[in-house]
């Protein structure tokens, strides 16, 4: 049965002038912050020329010297298309009889090793440790000229492979935009899915007052698709990883300042420089998106939210929620500025899992954080994934 989006509280113009504003505001409080931290604190030093333009060479210096992110568990990989690696993260004394587990990250033009983001924080690690040890984990390559075409059904059809590789049915783990391809997957496919576990992802695409949603709406509503085609059409047939990084950062440009003139004002703190360069070096770099398949969400997802009210048709079928019977886990970031709480938990209402088997947890994190925060990893995710190795 059709599930209703709740009615917005605001108008999407209304949310992205408030956004705009607050984003104003927010930014020119972060200069103003690390200007008076920096004078009542001297992080800067004496103000003679040399050293200051000795201390921003080593700035600029941190900021641009980038690394390629890589995985930090040992891992061999097991299935490999122009467009998706699965890899086997299961330690050789991994434990019989588990129920495998597979996880899909977010293909939103940034790599996949957000799952495994650094020792310590490592959400692949938290999955180990509840005892889940048959463990996989799909690494979405970057598109191009030759994957330009690849479709919804093709990324369907790897998960579908990757699940019969691990024994044919999974607990599959689905973070953002691999969330909502977990659940299109576990909608057509239910027979294979033992656990749904859900993080930080859009099912019901225009719940809760999202800037995503504002800004697709009124861009859509008055040119259609055209700009996103065009998009794609300028960067040779993908949408360019670069663009998608640039939309990020104007959602919440406070971030990007605020990340970078505490920079600055660290130079001297080892750990702080690592700790930026970890994050920097998966978030700038990027990767481009198929083409086709980004113009197919942004229609059939974004724009018509077809997923939530049981009109979505993927290869012939009817992607219908209400076939999903199994326990469904579900994790929200109160901050999350990417996708507020209510479009994920808007799963719970369109599933056919009884409310006995469903849990649906809010950490206080952010979007990213939900994947990378330590909090999450150290009190949500355990939680969660107890649960999960409870059911297997």
């Amino acid at each position: 049965m059709p599930v209703p989006s709740p009615r917005p509280t605001m108008t999407p113009a209304s949310i992205l002038a408030r956004q705009t504003t607050a984003n104003t505001a927010a930014s020119l409080a972060e200069i103003a912050q690390a200007a008076q931290r920096m004078w009542s604190s001297g992080a800067a030093g004496p103000l003679a020329p040399l050293h200051l333009a000795a201390r921003s060479a080593r700035w600029w210096t941190a900021m641009v010297d980038r690394k390629v992110p890589e995985w930090h568990l040992p891992h061999r990989t097991v299935l490999s298309t122009p467009f998706a690696h699965v890899h086997d993260f299961s330690p050789a004394d991994a434990l019989p009889g588990v129920v495998p587990t597979l996880v899909l990250p977010p293909q939103a033009g940034h790599s996949s090793h957000v799952v495994d983001f650094a020792p310590g924080q490592s959400q692949l690690t938290a999955i180990l440790d509840a005892g889940l040890t048959q463990l996989y984990a799909m690494e979405w390559r970057p598109a191009t000229a030759q994957t330009r075409g690849v479709t919804i059904t093709d990324y369907l059809e790897v998960i579908d492979r990757a699940i019969l590789h691990a024994g044919g049915r999974a607990n599959l783990v689905g973070d953002c935009q691999g969330g909502w391809l977990a659940a299109i997957y576990a909608a057509l496919h239910p027979e294979r899915v033992h656990t749904l576990t859900l993080a930080g992802a859009p099912i019901d695409f225009h719940g809760g007052e999202s800037v995503i949603a504002a800004s697709t709406h009124l861009l859509t509503s008055a040119l259609g698709m055209a700009p996103y085609r065009t998009l794609v059409a300028l960067n040779g047939g993908n949408m360019s990883g670069r663009a998608v990084l640039s939309n990020f950062i104007l959602m919440q440009p406070q971030s990007e300042v605020g990340r970078h003139l505490q920079l600055f004002e660290n130079l001297d703190d080892p750990q702080h420089v690592e700790r930026y360069r970890v994050f920097e070096d998966w978030f700038k770099y990027t990767q481009d998106i198929p083409g086709a398949f980004y113009l197919w969400l942004v229609e059939h997802l974004f724009q018509r939210n077809e997923l939530i009210d049981g009109r979505l048709v993927v290869g012939g079928r009817r992607a219908d929620l209400a076939r999903i019977t199994c326990p469904l886990l579900l994790l929200a970031g109160a901050k999350d500025h990417i996708t507020p709480p209510a479009q994920l938990f808007a799963a719970a209402r369109a599933v056919g899992t009884p409310p006995a088997g469903i849990v649906q947890r809010t950490s206080s994190a952010g979007h990213l954080g939900l994947f990378t925060g330590r909090q999450a990893l150290t009190e949500d995710w355990p939680v969660l994934m107890a649960e999960v190795r409870r059911c297997s």
